[in-house]
């Protein structure tokens, strides 16, 4: 379970690393966030393809024909979250950003994790919960705007 919790920190840790490269190659693409986000999302795809064909996973293909319109959302959900990225980082940065998308993350979490999305465990709002999603909060004003409290 504890290599789970690292493994969630990993990918913590590579998101703004991701971004900062998407930002520099939408620089080197003229600023076009669009064209950025196209060519991150292509050699995305091109390695999961790789990685799929690679591992033999390649039976479930069979239920594509089967799936919900909705299930394919994620990549356009994913598109818009790189998109998003690249455009707010050169402008608020990439701790203002981070902080930002955690606590939006965490919010929308905790009321999906009470509801039960999608077939997830149901997981109550608890006091301590509450008040981790409160601290984040706290944590996102002082990342963004702690410099301003010393003036």
């Amino acid at each position: 379970m504890h290599l789970y919790y690292a493994l969630a920190f990993a990918v913590g840790v590579l998101l703004p690393i991701q971004t900062a490269i998407n930002s520099d190659l939408r620089t080197q693409l003229g600023g076009s966030v669009m064209l950025a986000t196209m060519i991150s999302f292509a050699v995305g795809a091109l390695t999961m393809a790789l990685l799929a064909l690679g591992s033999g996973e390649r039976g479930g293909l069979q239920a594509l024909p089967q799936l919900h319109w909705w299930q394919l959302t994620g990549g356009v959900l994913g598109a818009a979250i790189v998109a998003g990225s690249i455009l707010l980082a050169p402008r608020i940065g990439l701790a203002g950003m981070g902080a930002l998308i955690v606590a939006g993350q965490l919010c929308a979490s905790l009321l999906l994790d009470r509801q039960g999305f999608l077939g997830l465990a149901e997981r109550a709002i608890t006091m301590p919960r509450l008040l981790g999603v409160l601290l984040v909060l706290a944590g996102v004003l002082l990342v963004n705007y702690g410099d301003r409290l010393r003036s």
